[in-house]
């Protein structure tokens, strides 16, 4: 019997070696970046939080989306303004043609040269480049709002991040404790085996205690790394060679975040959160759309102004000879005829739509569709937000309730674990059930761990709620 338990820990030890390289080659692999250097700067949930606000590239994307809405404003803007254009050409007309400035057919080589100027403006359009304009600055305050949220959300996806390093940082340390404590029990055990006092069967079974626990302390450095380069990624680090993270968070209620009701925080979050601002400015704008949409049903009336003048490079037929052979002359001068030639024409063009194969109408209709869509889209976003809120409540007190009674277990495990200590020192109980409780131990904290930041991060979700950022955001 005793042999087989021998080959059986045998096995285990070189399966738990195995992993353990496994392990450690996956950690250099991803996690390269994080080891090898002294760590030099420890950053804080803040330094992360505004230091993400400030690279990450999707916010970067949407600030490039408020410059494109600004740029349409502008675009918009310009519908007001006349429009004017200018326009030159220069021919050559070689035989039989008519002079366009004499009107007399003749066959010679004629070059003819035009100038003019033409400006127009809309008078009335429906009312079509009002709405434009007001819509392109609904979509100014629509893409803010867009980059708000985005930033919200970057700072509770770094806040999660944040807090998820500090949970392995924390399970790890508990984890090399253990491992400490199991190595001195190790030594002592090593020396009652050899006084006869306890069996060597102990020794093997904390051998293996100890290996486990060497194979934990792996994978808890590996979640940690991995941790630290998905907060590095997030920030957008470029080098993070020595990036980590303070210690420094506790799980308090520093806002006092609970003593509201979710009456309450829902109702401030009506009046705060972004995703609400946002639905109703894109509500705004489909109203607008729908305006601009009917303008098209009714006339348009554009003022216009023209000017031209032309001049010709050809001799001028001035009268015939005694043989009846025609006279020319040169051509009068380029100028004298540009001022000799000159028009004007102005007026107002009214145009009537009577019939288009109801497009104006669909398009009228698709708008209104668009409009019922956003109508919902407002009402849905509302009823969201209060589900949200009620939900994050529950969540954060239940998040409070299972991390109170996870400590109060935890004092009961230390208890239990020191009462099993005492019987083990003096050989009142075997090693299989001391480890047991030891087990039992280091589960109630690590659930303690796992709980504490549990709760904290759902409390920032509530705050997050009420309006209190993690760091103030700052419009660009």
């Amino acid at each position: 019997m005793l042999n087989l338990r021998s080959h059986l820990l045998c096995f285990h030890s070189k399966y738990m070696k195995i992993n353990k390289y496994n392990s450690l080659l996956f950690a250099a692999l991803f996690g390269l970046g994080f080891s090898g250097h002294a760590q030099s700067k420890q950053w804080t949930l803040e330094e992360c939080v505004r230091y993400a606000l400030d690279n990450n590239i999707t916010i970067k994307l949407s600030e490039l989306d408020v410059k494109s809405a600004d740029i349409d404003k502008r675009g918009a803007l310009g519908s007001y303004l006349p429009s004017v254009s200018g326009n030159a050409s220069h021919s050559w007309n070689i035989g039989l043609n008519v002079n366009p400035v004499t009107n007399i057919a003749t066959t010679q080589t004629t070059q003819y040269s035009s100038v003019g100027v033409s400006a127009g403006v809309d008078i009335y359009k429906g009312l079509q480049n009002q709405n434009t304009y007001r819509r392109t600055k609904l979509a100014i305050i629509a893409s803010q709002y867009q980059l708000l949220k985005m930033q919200e959300d970057i700072s509770l996806n770094v806040a999660n991040a944040f807090l998820q390093i500090l949970s392995y940082k924390e399970e790890l340390k508990i984890k090399k404790e253990q491992l400490t404590i199991d190595e001195k029990r190790l030594a002592r055990s090593e020396e009652m085996v050899n006084a006869g006092t306890i069996p060597r069967g102990d020794l093997y079974d904390l051998k293996a205690t100890i290996a486990t626990d060497q194979q934990s302390i792996t994978v808890s450095e590996n979640n940690l790394l991995i941790s630290k380069l998905s907060l590095a990624q997030l920030l957008q680090l470029k080098e993070f060679a020595d990036f980590d993270v303070v210690d420094d968070t506790n799980a308090k209620d520093e806002n006092n975040i609970m003593a509201q009701s979710p009456t309450d925080i829902y109702n401030k979050a009506k009046e705060t959160r972004t995703e609400l601002k946002l639905a109703q400015t894109n509500l705004e704008i489909a109203q607008k759309n729908v305006a601009i949409a009917k303008g098209a049903y009714q006339p348009t009336l554009r003022g216009f102004y023209q000017f031209s003048t032309s001049a010709s490079y050809s001799d001028r037929l001035v009268g015939t000879d005694g043989s009846g052979n025609p006279i020319y002359a040169g051509p009068n001068s380029v100028l004298d005829q540009f001022s000799d030639n000159k028009g004007h024409n102005f007026g107002f063009q009214l145009n009537v739509p009577i019939f288009n194969g109801f497009s104006v109408r669909n398009n009228v209709e698709r708008n209104k569709v668009s409009l019922e869509k956003s109508k919902i889209d407002l009402e849905q976003k509302s009823l969201d937000l209060q589900r949200n809120v009620y939900t994050a409540f529950t969540n954060a007190k239940g998040a409070l309730n299972t991390y109170e009674s996870s400590t109060v277990t935890l004092e009961a495990r230390q208890q239990a674990y020191n009462y099993a200590k005492e019987k083990y020192d003096v050989g009142l109980m075997n090693s299989f059930d001391f480890t047991q409780a030891q087990t039992l131990l280091t589960n109630a904290q690590s659930d303690v761990i796992r709980t504490k930041y549990d709760y904290i991060f759902k409390i920032k979700i509530l705050e997050f709620y009420f309006g209190i950022p993690i760091v103030p955001i700052i419009a660009k």
